[in-house]
C-alpha cells in the first residue's frame, strides 16, 4: 500500500513541478496573469510551512514517554469521578444560552457604536428597542429564577 502512496506522491510532485515550470516559462499575457497569482501561491506555501513547522518540531522534540497521567482526561485538577455521559443540571444550559445572547448583544453594539454618526436618530431608536427587548428577557429570566444556584 505504501508503494502506491509513494507513486501517487511522485505523480503529484511532478505535476506541480511541471505547472511551476510552465508558470515561469510562459511568455506574454498568460505570464503576466500568472504573475498576479504568484503572491497568493507564495502565501499558501508559507502558510503551510508555518503550520507544519510546530507539528514537525514537536514530533522531533517529543521523547515519547507515555504514562497514565498524560493520557488521562483532565478534569479541572480533579480525578475523574463519574461517567462522561452523566446528566447535567439544566441551569448550566440556561447560563450558556444567556451568555451567548448577551455576547451577541455586544457583537451588535460595537459596529453600531462605530457607525452611530452615520445612522443618526433612527439607528439610536432601533438599538434602543433592541436593548429594551434584551433587558426585558433578562428580567424575565431573573424573575423565573434561572440565575439562582440554590
Amino acid at each position: 500500500m505504501e508503494i502506491y502512496y509513494v507513486k501517487l506522491s511522485k505523480i503529484i510532485l511532478y505535476f506541480f513541478i511541471s505547472q511551476i515550470s510552465l508558470f515561469f516559462v510562459t511568455q506574454g499575457r498568460i505570464n503576466i496573469m500568472l504573475n498576479n497569482y504568484f503572491p497568493i501561491l507564495l502565501f499558501i506555501i508559507v502558510s503551510i510551512i508555518i503550520g507544519a513547522l510546530p507539528i514537525i518540531a514537536s514530533r522531533i522534540i517529543n521523547k515519547g514517554e507515555k504514562n497514565k497521567a498524560k493520557s488521562s482526561a483532565y478534569e479541572c485538577g480533579f480525578e475523574n469521578f463519574s461517567d462522561a455521559r452523566m446528566k447535567f443540571d439544566i441551569r448550566f444550559y440556561l447560563v450558556a444560552i444567556l451568555f451567548i445572547i448577551f455576547d451577541l448583544e455586544i457583537a451588535f453594539l460595537f459596529p453600531w457604536a462605530v457607525a452611530l454618526d452615520s445612522l443618526g436618530f433612527n439607528g439610536l431608536i432601533a438599538m434602543s428597542i433592541f436593548l429594551i427587548v434584551l433587558v426585558i428577557g433578562f428580567i424575565y429570566e431573573w424573575k423565573k429564577g434561572a440565575l439562582n444556584w440554590d
